[in-house]
């Protein structure tokens, strides 16, 4: 038999192996009682400022949840991100997608690409300090011009003797208004497309490099930025990994990224289903709560099954890219990059799918801004964009499908 033959035998396999250790139930429980005590009663007071305080990075760094995917030499307790997966479903059900994403973005974009391609120097200069929440990173691969098409970044760094120079821009950069260190992808040959791209540290003190915060839709807690480097100029030692490696090393991170957005998205959906559900008891028209109508009652039943479908599929997801990564199982990449696409398309509209019809029974008290559903509405549209949108991952199914 071929790889590609095996790769279903593969796939089946993993989905018959349980996913969760007792260990992992253990931790949710531990985890969804700290955002629930620690952050999310302060959700509506942060949004309402637009702004949350830095020190809930140490606050949480503290408390070891940004560690779970990092072994113990850089101050982690795992390598696992089964540990990891069951954080980011509890941190999603803080009430906040900006507030999420910011915690999010530090820990599962910019520390993993640390921890994946940094040298042991890199790691115990920014991760380590990263991960008890004392140094806050970021990353900028995103151009106000180039979004999904990765090869297409513009954004320069040319050899200046043992330097580089960076010049150029990014753009929806999360945490990258106020970060202190921050990944980015810039062009060191601009004749080579995907080998042309090279990983930088950008500290938040160099100078040459400006920033300001978006204001955005949703996700008003988050200190999205827009970066600009003019002639910043760096240290070799501040290159991440190999000249030309960044290309390969985005596009395997991706997958990570998209699986904890599919995990993200399906917490998000069912937090609207309830909030949905708990407004449609309560109010009451022609003489009877909403719940009581069949209407709702099949709309709720449909939004459910959706739930769990999106649910079994992040699952999948996420037992082929550990297989992959931490167990060395042969699992044909295609197959990881198919499903974790499929993951991410079905979950994201279906959490603004939930948020749209949470916003619809709560009927006009759905549109005022002192009900958390316009929030969890605003906060959803992001999913169908960001991280690869829609398209991208309908192109990657049928790709990876050999369509």
């Amino acid at each position: 038999m071929t790889e590609l033959d095996l790769a279903p035998t593969l796939a089946a396999e993993q989905s018959a192996r349980p996913l969760w250790e007792p260990e992992h139930d253990e931790l949710r429980t531990t985890a969804r009682r700290f955002v629930a005590e620690q952050l999310a009663p302060h959700v509506e007071q942060w949004e309402a400022a637009l702004d949350f305080p830095r020190e809930v990075f140490e606050q949480v760094g503290a408390a070891g949840w940004f560690g779970l995917k990092h072994g113990p030499q850089w101050g982690g307790s795992g390598p696992d991100l089964r540990a990891q997966a069951v954080w980011v479903d509890a941190l999603a059900r803080c009430g906040s997608g900006g507030l999420a994403a910011d915690l999010g973005a530090h820990s599962d974009l910019a520390m993993l690409y640390l921890d994946r391609f940094g040298t042991d120097e890199q790691k115990a200069r920014w991760l380590e300090p990263s991960l008890r929440g004392a140094l806050l990173g970021a990353l900028a691969i995103t151009e106000p011009g180039t979004g999904s098409d990765v090869a297409a970044v513009s954004t320069r760094a040319r050899r200046d003797g043992d330097d580089w120079v960076l010049d150029g821009a990014k753009a929806y950069c999360t945490n990258g208004a106020w970060s202190d260190w921050v990944v980015v992808a810039a062009r060191t040959d601009p004749d080579d497309p995907h080998g042309g791209l090279t990983l930088f540290v950008v500290e938040a003190d160099d100078a040459g490099l400006t920033r300001r915060r978006m204001s955005m839709l949703g996700w008003r807690l988050s200190h999205t930025g827009e970066l600009a480097f003019d002639a910043l100029r760096l240290p070799d030692d501040r290159r991440l990994g190999d000249v030309g490696g960044a290309f390969l090393a985005i596009m395997r991170n991706f997958a990570w990224e998209r699986i904890c957005m599919s995990i993200g998205a399906v917490a998000a959906a069912e937090v609207g289903l309830d909030m949905a559900i708990g407004w449609a008891r309560q109010r009451e028209a022609f003489g009877r709560p909403i719940a009581t109508f069949q209407t709702w009652r099949h709309r709720f039943a449909v939004l459910a099954t959706r739930i769990a479908a999106g649910r079994a599929i992040t699952e999948q997801a996420l037992r082929l890219h550990i297989a992959a990564e931490e167990d060395g199982d042969d699992i044909d990449p295609r197959e990881v990059l198919r499903v974790t696409a499929m993951a991410k398309l079905l979950t994201q509209r279906l959490a603004f799918d939930v948020a749209d019809d949470c916003v619809q029974v709560h009927g006009g008290a759905g549109y005022m801004m002192e009900y958390p559903a316009q929030r969890l509405w605003r906060d959803a549209r992001l999913g169908p964009i960001g991280g690869g949108t829609e398209d991208i991952m309908r192109e990657i199914i049928g790709k990876a499908s050999g369509w």
